[in-house]
Parts: structure tokens; sequence; C-alpha cells
């Protein structure tokens, strides 16, 4: 196959590794990237801490420096959305009148906030948080006067109400679920959390069913379905991401929670790739489809998709990590719990240094570590060599976890 001209949809974490990688590779043809956000590519995960903080400059955020794309002739086309992609001609076309024509494309769209629909939404004053444009807008409520209301217990929500707590604004945060991150945190995790904020006075609800949004114009007040109005003058809406597939899935390919792909990155089409947080791919170390949204999936898929992009079938296995910074805590999660037969908290909560660790038949699956970088690191060594571990002595934290591999 022809490959004079690579074109990859999405100019964030994903995209910009596989632009990068594609060049590392030797891959001297076009390569043309395109980025809906006015700004290079950058890093997302400071827009809710460091960055919205002011402890960050915008360019430190930028993966690369804006020369490096010209040295490496790698073209952006930024502040552009694609519009359309023709398979058969194999061109995409932008909304800015223009047609990239491609021999193999990527699709790096990543995932959104999922927007909430209660009336009120649109009122200025409520905010979602994915860009660096969001993060700009939601800076001034550091130093606004007037309640924060927070929508979902997430990991941006909570990252969000840390800071706003630590530049002394009141925060509320809502959440439907019985517990914080309950969709990602085993219980003592979620425990840890809850005490946490509320130790900082954040008021924490939960079981929290929101309504709408109040206010003339400008938010003024958050109500619960109770019939409680919280008055405030910023409200931040963390109720998780979607895939962003509208042109994947008008262009006629295979969609499920995601664009799907195999183990080497392609979608049901094999002139077109995707990779990243959009992306539904299998896993053979878990035995299953899934989808994350995570910065380092986004880097080693991509790096997999720029491989395989130039003739390489390498299979996609890396190991799932994540991490959270919430006041003076650092979360590292190495691995997926889910379908773990056996939970060890490793230290003591109280102390907010401590490990949860999630076995299955007696092998780690997934390591929670609370300032506890040693049993993240651990972990992953645990969790890839497969080594059969005992429980009693796992849980005895007086025991140097060096001794288990």
């Amino acid at each position: 196959m022809g490959m004079e001209r690579i074109v990859i949809i999405g100019a964030g974490q994903a995209g910009a590794q596989a632009a990068v990688s594609l060049r590392q590779g030797g891959y001297k043809g076009a390569i043309t990237m395109i980025g809906a956000e006015e700004a290079p590519p950058y890093q997302r995960p400071p827009l809710s801490k460091a960055y919205l903080k002011s402890e960050l400059e915008e360019p430190r955020l930028y993966l690369r420096p804006a020369e490096f794309y010209e040295a490496q002739k790698i073209e952006l086309h930024l502040g552009v959305r694609a519009t359309g992609i023709d398979r058969r001609a194999k061109i995409v076309s932008t909304d800015d009148g223009g047609a990239h024509s491609y021999d193999v494309l990527l699709i790096a769209t990543g995932a959104p906030p999922r927007q909430i629909t209660a009336p009120g939404a649109d009122l200025r004053g409520v905010h979602y948080l994915r860009t660096l444009a969001d993060s700009d807008s939601l800076k001034p409520m550091l130093s606004a006067p007037g309640r924060v209301v927070i929508v979902g217990a997430g990991y941006i929500g909570l990252e969000v109400a840390a800071v706003a707590r630590q530049a002394g604004r009141e925060v509320t945060v809502l959440e439907m679920a019985p517990r914080v991150l309950a969709r990602v945190a085993s219980e003592p995790v979620s425990e840890f959390y809850q005490t946490l904020h509320r130790n900082n006075s954040v008021d924490l609800r939960l079981g929290a069913a929101f309504a709408a949004f109040e206010g003339e114009g400008r938010l003024h007040a958050a109500r619960l379905k109770d019939g409680d109005v919280i008055d405030c003058e910023t409200a931040l809406v963390g109720i998780g991401a979607a895939p962003e597939v509208t042109l994947a899935k008008e262009s006629g390919l295979e969609i499920d929670n995601g664009v799907v792909v195999d183990e080497y990155a392609r979608t049901s089409d094999p002139a077109i790739f995707a990779a990243g947080d959009c992306t539904n791919f299998p896993s053979p170390r878990y035995g299953r489809r899934m989808r994350l949204e995570s910065v380092p999936n986004a880097i080693e898929q991509a790096k997999v998709s720029a491989a395989n992009m130039l003739g390489g079938e390498v299979v996609y296995d890396a190991l799932p990590w994540f991490w959270s910074d919430q006041y003076d805590v650092k979360l590292q999660t190495v691995g997926l719990s889910e379908g773990y037969d056996d939970l060890i908290v490793r230290g003591d909560p109280a102390e907010k240094k401590f490990a949860v660790w999630y076995l299955k038949d007696g092998k780690a699956l997934a390591v929670d570590a609370i300032n506890d970088p040693a049993s993240f690191a651990m972990g992953k060594k645990l969790i890839m060599s497969g080594a059969a571990l005992d429980p009693v002595t796992l849980a005895d934290a007086s025991i140097d976890l060096k001794t288990l591999v």
C-alpha cells in the first residue's frame, strides 16, 4: 500500500504521540494533524490541578514546543474541525473548506464530557472541564465570592473541589451514588476520599439527586429533587465522558462504546486506525474489550497504531494505570480491579498513606496506592509477573514488599 500521506484527526495526547512515533519510526511522508482547539497538542491532566491554580504557564502544558512540528514537517491545522470522512475517496473534509487526502488515517478524537440535560444547564456560570479554554473560564471562580457546586464526584469533580477549597471557596459536591468514585474505586478508597474532603470542609452530599440550575441568564442556585436549594455562583459538571465517535459513525465504521478496533488498533476499515479515549479495544491481559480514559493508554496505544501504520504487527496489551492529585494526596492506580475476589488494605488510611490490593485467584489484579509510590511500583511488578501472593503476608505492613517479588 502506498504510504505517502497520513492524516490524524485529533491533536490531543494520542494524536501527537502517533505523529512523533511515525517520525521516530522512519516515516518520511506527509503527516497532517487536524485539531479543533487553537493550542498545539497539550496535556490535559493539569487543567484540573496545577494549571487551574495558575502554578503552571500554558506553554508548559504543550507536549512539544510549536517549532517541533515545523522541524518534523508535521502539518498542524489548529482551530479546525474535521466534518467528514469519505472512505472511498480517502478524503477528510474540514469546516474551513479543506479536503485532506490520506493513504492511512488515524482517529484520535478523545472523549468529551457528558453534557447534563437538566433545566438551566446553559446558564452562565455552569462549566465543564476538558480544554484549556474550559480551565481558563473556570479560573476566576477561585477568587470570586459565592459557593461552588460540583455535580458528580468522579476524579475531575473531586480534583476541582480540592483546588476550590484550597483557594478558600465554599464547595458543595453532589453525587447520586451512595459513595464517591463509585464507578472506579472500591469502598475503602471511596471512604478515604469522603473523609478527606469532609475534613477539608467540603459539603459532600451522597445519594443527592440533582434537579436543575436556577438563575436569570446567570447561575444563582442549584436545586435538588428533594426541593433543597443551594445558592451558588459557579457550577462544574463532572458526570463522566463519552467517546467522540460522530465522524467514525457517519462514515460507517463499527462503533460500540467507542470506535471498535482490533488488537493492532485498526478499525473495521483497514486504512483507518484509532487510538486513545475514543477507542474500544480488546485486552489480551484481561480477556475482554474495554475503553480507557487515561494518558498512559492514549500514549501506548498511539505508539502501537504508529508502528502498525508502518506495516508492523504489534499487539496492544499495555497494563493500565491512572493517577489523581487532591489536596496533599496522590493516588496512583495500576491494573483494573474489576472481578477481584480478595481485597487487602495495607497500611493505615488515617495516616494518609496506604494501598489497597485487589487479588484474583491469589494473584495481584490491581493496586490503588495512596501517597505510597513504593506500593504502586511493586504492584506494577507483581501484576506483570503474575506471582502468587499470600494475603496474610501482604496485609502485614511490617513486611517489606520487596521480599514478595
